[in-house]
């Protein structure tokens, strides 16, 4: 794979990227309306190749938020065209990485030393590279270890990447404005928070102890001595991420005991800890065939308020969604329903997202989940298809549901497809204030 030898770090140079980008993608559908006339019969499935692959060139040019972005797009099946889900997949574990001099002058900024003046080997060629940073190789006193190396002025450009990728992605991807730029604090606060490696230390030593105890889950050590605000050191796990996993046909077993443990992990997360790894793509877990797992990137943590986490949770429990009163007063609070809605509007609402609660709820509804029934996610994914063509929805001048949820959904939405990617059985453990106290005949 071909190194960067340098990133556009000033606002003109990485605007010009984007520029670079919407000029390509004009070019293509121009190629591709001629190529129409001719064959009207002509699918847009080489048009999204084509786009996909000039916007997944330039977004890993940039590195940083713009290709954190096309990451977090990738784990959204049924937003976007398979050849876009396809090409930004490489975003999670496999983005173009640095040159090696452009390494070595972060360590001399950081730590006023070269990374071989601090550990007894380096490896200047990287292991891994994806959206915010690369990691290396590194040895020091008899132990190997992995060292993350943020990608320069990335933190910097987090701002002023969203802004000029939100045209973008409106005209593009077809995304609602409104919508947009009602998460888009949220995103930016996160992205903020992933470009901190000090920050991203101390949570990673806190959620690892306190997750320790879980069966099956491996957590690396960490060297605060070794780290700094962009650059993380830590003990090095060996595995597989997950799609190298699969290519090893692990048992059923094997799959069963990997997708219990991150459903545990989830699990005591958001009901204990209230702050969960809000980042579930499978560049973040590293498998093993004797059934464990090693967690590793705690840079997106997302803290989950009360008052959210409450209202949220207690729809799983089957019995909310039975008394109306309360459905009412939950999806309010929520923000699927506001105050500006019309009678007509509340009804369509309250029927559609009662319906989505009820299919996504459903592996909390068994006591065992089967996340390898196809058919199940086969509904889900149509269904979401389906929201985008709801003219109720289209033509809806408000957007709907807490900004707190952009994350939390992340996160359910990644865990169910790795647990899907895996057919992992699981038993689905929850608190018991989620459980229907009705008594069943």
């Amino acid at each position: 794979m071909k190194t960067q030898n340098s990133v556009p770090t000033t606002k003109v140079a990485r605007a010009s990227q984007f520029v670079k980008a919407g000029v390509k993608v004009g070019g293509n559908y121009i190629k591709h309306y001629s190529k129409k006339l001719i064959d009207p019969s002509l699918s847009k499935e080489e048009l999204h190749k084509d786009n996909a692959a000039d916007i997944y060139d330039a977004l890993s040019e940039l590195k940083g938020s713009a290709l954190k972005m096309a990451q977090m797009l990738s784990m959204d099946r049924g937003l976007l065209p398979v050849a876009y889900t396809d090409k930004f997949t490489m975003a999670q574990y496999s983005a173009p990485p640095l040159s090696g001099p452009l390494v070595v002058k972060t360590f001399k900024t950081y730590f006023g030393k070269s990374p071989s003046e601090l550990f007894d080997k380096f490896d200047i060629n990287s292991v891994n590279a994806a959206s915010i940073g690369q990691v290396h190789q590194a040895w020091k006193n008899g132990k190997k270890l992995a060292v993350k190396v943020q990608y320069p002025g990335v933190a910097d450009a987090v701002s002023s990447d969203l802004k000029i990728a939100k045209p973008l992605a409106v005209r593009l991807l077809n995304l609602n404005e409104r919508d947009i730029d009602r998460y888009m604090g949220e995103v930016e606060t996160k992205l903020l928070e992933e470009t901190d490696y000090e920050l991203e230390l101390k949570r990673s030593i806190e959620i690892s102890e306190a997750c320790a105890h879980i069966p099956g889950l491996v957590f690396p050590a960490y060297y605060p001595e070794l780290s700094s605000k962009r650059i993380l050191t830590m003990d090095w796990l060996d595995g597989l991420h997950l799609k190298d996993f699969l290519k090893t046909n692990p048992s059923q077993d094997v799959r069963d005991r990997i997708g219990q443990a991150l459903w545990d992990f989830y699990d005591y997360q958001i009901h204990t800890l209230r702050q969960v790894h809000a980042d579930p793509h499978p560049g973040n877990f590293l498998m093993r065939n004797d059934g464990t797992m090693g967690v590793i990137d705690f840079g997106c943590v997302k803290v989950i308020p009360e008052f959210y986490y409450n209202n949220y949770f207690r729809l799983i429990n089957p019995d909310t969604l039975e008394d109306p009163v309360l459905t009412e007063e939950v999806f309010t609070n929520l923000e699927f329903l506001t105050p500006a809605d019309s009678l007509k509007d509340r009804q369509f609402f309250t029927d559609l997202f009662k319906e989505m609660t009820l299919m996504l709820a459903e592996p909390f509804a068994v006591d065992t989940f089967d996340f390898g029934d196809d058919a199940y996610f086969s509904k889900v994914y149509a269904f979401a298809e389906g929201l985008g063509k709801v003219d109720e929805i289209k033509n809806s001048k408000v957007a709907r549901g807490s900004q707190d949820g952009l994350y939390v959904n992340r996160t359910y939405y990644g865990l169910y497809a790795m647990l899907n990617e895996l057919k992992a059985r699981v038993t689905t453990t929850k608190p018991d204030w989620l459980r229907s106290k009705k008594v069943v005949a």
